[in-house]
């Protein structure tokens, strides 16, 4: 992957000057995403993840607000946690994480500290919270700006899906041989967004408020599953 300049004042398409001053110091965002895997019969209860019936790799990545990727892990079982993945990232000296002079963004799955900003818990913040309703606390606005800036890593996931179809039904290769090509995935995408090829995928994800479950490019039913867990805490309260 390329390395991030740390800028810590991108120019931000589709993003206003507020957003900007808010969250100035932003870098990247980081989130996790399941790619389909075909795995052994003795493991497959580690790969299915949610207990659902087919088998996942979870990807920790990273990537700069356009949308190239910046660090990415590949090849964690589906049921290891997003939180485990980054804490195990952090500590290999193998593969120097790019730590953030300032910070990245990041969703609830993670610890809010130093170098990662993630929203506020038991309050609404995914944007499809907000196409229902309007942010009326100060911290329902804060977690709504900050999803915006950090849908960047969302859309990218689902041009990168999109490109790729390869990630959502993986062919029978070994697993050393599928975490590869999950890899090559993220580099081929990232040489079509530096190239500045004409793409009709990123044209189409360039729209900072897409609806990505309407394009059939979801990453994974964690979303899903994270908001209905966000809803009955913000019940509870």
């Amino acid at each position: 992957m390329v390395p991030t300049s740390f800028n810590p004042n991108p120019n931000i398409p589709g993003h206003n000057r507020r957003l900007r001053r808010i969250f100035r110091g932003r870098v990247g965002a980081l989130d996790g995403t399941l790619v389909h895997a075909i795995v052994p019969i003795d493991k497959q209860h580690l790969y299915r993840g949610r207990g659902k019936g087919d088998c996942y790799q979870n990807v920790l990545a990273i990537c700069d607000f356009n949308m190239i990727f910046t660090f990415v892990v590949a090849g964690w079982e589906g049921i290891a946690h997003d939180s485990r993945i980054l804490s195990e990232a952090l500590a290999d000296r193998d593969a120097p994480f790019p730590f953030p002079l300032p910070y990245y963004l990041c969703d609830v799955a993670y610890t809010h500290t130093r170098g990662f900003m993630a929203p506020y818990r038991n309050v609404w913040y995914l944007l499809g919270d907000f196409h229902r309703r309007r942010a009326l606390t100060n911290k329902e606005k804060f977690n709504h700006s900050h999803a915006k800036l950090r849908n960047v890593i969302e859309r990218a996931f689902g041009v990168l899906k999109a490109h790729l179809p390869i990630l959502k039904k993986m062919a029978p290769f070994p697993l050393v041989t599928q975490r590869n090509i999950v890899i090559g995935c993220f580099a081929l995408h990232n040489y079509i967004r530096k190239e500045g090829l004409s793409d009709e995928y990123f044209s189409q994800y360039n729209q900072v408020d897409i609806s990505l479950q309407s394009n059939n490019v979801q990453d994974d039913d964690d979303d899903e599953e994270e908001e209905e867990e966000e809803k009955d805490d913000v019940n509870e309260v």
